[in-house]
């Protein structure tokens, strides 16, 4: 009677904590080093309720990675012992971050990885974006395009995206392409360039 009850309640608890990690497991399947780091601090993130704030903190890390040379040589110096940077990193982000995002960044001390934060901040990123059910779709033009150019392509592009996705639309200028347009929506891209085509004929020709 005992053990039934028993075997009982642990089913239950195990029920449980596997729906409990359903609702905190990343919503893409991303693979590689970076990814495997982004993919456990979504979790702790995402269980410690600060996905959005581990977010905003991992940019801000990467933002001067990206524009301080100085923190930017902190980070990618083999000469720093494992230990030191371990330490000047408690000492920067003990409580000025979340402890997930201090968390992470020991733990990429420690492994001398501190320079991967870029990419796997990336992959974090890739993660929040599908969470959110986001799309990017990015247009580039030869010139500049006006609002109501921007909005045809826009609205002509809507087939294209999943139904309910919140789109994300980027414009970008590339006078190499003539004329026309290139589209990526997420990992799709279509080339409808003036470029494209005279390479096209180009081939054809010869």
């Amino acid at each position: 009677m005992l053990s039934s009850t028993v075997r009982r309640a642990a089913t239950t608890m195990g029920r449980r904590t596997m729906a409990t990690d359903a609702a905190h497991r990343p919503p893409l399947d991303l693979y590689g080093l970076n990814a495997r780091y982004a993919n456990a601090t979504f979790v702790a993130a995402s269980k410690s309720n600060n996905l959005e704030t581990v977010e905003s903190e991992l940019l801000a890390i990467k933002n001067s990675a990206e524009n301080s040379k100085e923190f930017a040589s902190f980070l990618e110096n083999p000469l720093i012992s494992r230990d030191d940077k371990t330490k000047t990193v408690t000492d920067l982000l003990s409580g000025k971050t979340t402890p997930v995002t201090t968390n992470l960044m020991t733990t990429l001390a420690g492994n001398a990885r501190l320079n991967n934060i870029v990419g796997i901040t990336d992959d974090y990123i890739k993660l929040m974006k599908a969470k959110r059910g986001e799309v990017e779709a990015t247009i580039i033009s030869a010139e500049p395009l006006n609002k109501t150019q921007e909005k045809a392509v826009s609205e002509a592009m809507k087939t294209q995206f999943p139904k309910g996705a919140k789109v994300v639309l980027k414009t970008e200028v590339n006078p190499s392409i003539l004329g026309g347009l290139q589209i990526q929506i997420g990992d799709k891209f279509l080339d409808l360039s003036v470029g494209s085509r005279i390479e096209e004929v180009s081939r054809t020709a010869v």
